[in-house]
């Protein structure tokens, strides 16, 4: 019999949801403002709909409704974001996205206060004080739970590319990390992360997770951070191996590229590259995309040779272009080429060469509501001046 937490919820296949994690800032210094637990209380009632606390005291988490088109899901991001934006700057604060704080400590770190976050502190003792993270999480639509298993499967092996794309995270504790994504290793501190073992079928998938919940390991399925992992309750397959995007645009691009790969994968059933069935070749392509964004080279075990990530990226988009008129968001499509050329770790570290580490912070937040192309924005013009 299936356990109650595992009956799969339909939903319309291929529809999107968009998660992104922000990070609160006080504006007099660009320090995160571990106000989460003053600020989610106050908020007005259209606006509590799309919020939610996260582990870290100095995060918010915007959520989007399901919707059947990507610019749909930008819209209704954009405008969340416009309100929290005006409500925080009402109240002395500030939101900004990125895949981490350039110059926070784990010091300065505060657990959330709610009985789910207390319990993960419980859980992960002083691991739940590192430095806060931030991702961007992306639902996709299935209608059946063996559909979901298939999708989840064959999203593996795109994941290490579509982390490298989002990379937004260079700066940890005040220092250039050489990384492209430092929040990726960051959030690898947690157990029950990282790029998970693919499953025969949904019941393979059940009873690998209610083992652990039978047993006490786990108290919901939701405590499996995986980059990418099936969601019974709401019907759909989370990706949620990126790096949250600073701008909106950013964001829609990589929503609909994931948005496309799902479709293809599920519509063409496409033969998996047998990265898809190597756990060494899997963990090895997520670190180096997190250490060297799309400037990697990656592992392609068909043909024994490591491949410039901007090459595959350019053979997948050239695949999803079918997808992507089908799904209507060619244009969101069109633009992974501009992201790719220049990725948000990329801009921060320009800006950090030109105007200094303080003013990255200062960028990020002044750019939190830009909507021009990829690639344009006040921050993109700081950085065409250096």
């Amino acid at each position: 019999m299936t356990p109650s937490w595992a009956r799969w919820r339909a939903s319309e296949p291929f529809t999107v949801g968009v998660e992104e994690e922000l990070m609160l800032l006080d504006p007099a210094d660009w320090s995160l403002a571990q106000e989460i637990d003053a600020v989610l209380p106050a908020l007005p009632p259209d606006l509590a709909s799309h919020l939610t606390a996260e582990t870290h005291g100095a995060v918010i988490e915007l959520t989007s409704d399901p919707h059947a088109t990507v610019p749909a899901a930008m819209g209704e991001l954009a405008g969340v974001r416009a309100r929290l934006h005006d409500w925080l700057g009402d109240r002395g604060l500030r939101a900004a996205a990125a895949g981490t704080h350039p110059s926070t400590v784990w010091q300065e770190t505060v657990v959330s206060s709610g009985a789910r976050y207390q319990s993960v502190y419980g859980s992960m003792r002083e691991l739940a004080r590192r430095e806060p993270t931030f991702a961007l999480h992306v639902h996709i639509g299935v209608d059946s739970p063996e559909h979901a298993i298939v999708l989840h499967d064959r999203l593996r092996a795109h994941l290490p590319l579509l982390l490298a794309l989002s990379a937004n995270s260079p700066f940890w504790q005040g220092r250039d990390t050489g990384l492209a994504s430092s929040r990726t290793p960051l959030f690898q501190a947690f157990p029950r992360v990282g790029i998970p073992r693919g499953f025969h079928s949904y019941a393979d998938y059940v009873e690998a997770v209610d083992l652990l919940m039978r047993t006490g390991a786990l108290a919901e399925p939701t405590c499996l951070w995986w980059d990418v992992r099936p969601q019974p309750r709401f019907g759909t397959v989370e990706v949620r191996v990126m790096d949250v995007q600073t701008r909106v645009p950013e964001t829609a691009t990589i929503v609909a590229l994931v948005q496309c790969i799902a479709r293809r994968e599920l519509v063409e059933r496409v033969a998996a590259r047998p990265v898809a069935h190597s756990p060494e070749v899997l963990v090895e392509n997520r670190f180096l995309a997190a250490r060297d964004g799309m400037d990697a080279f990656l592992i392609d075990p068909e043909h024994e040779s490591a491949v410039p990530a901007r090459i595959l990226l350019d053979e997948l988009v050239q695949a999803c272009e079918p997808h992507a008129e089908a799904l209507g968001c060619p244009d969101e499509l069109a633009a992974v080429a501009d992201l790719a050329l220049r990725t948000g770790a990329q801009r921060q570290i320009e800006l950090a060469r030109g105007e200094g580490l303080p003013r990255v912070v200062a960028g990020l937040a002044d750019t939190f509501l830009s909507d021009g192309p990829v690639g344009e924005s006040r921050l993109g013009n700081l950085l065409g001046a250096v």
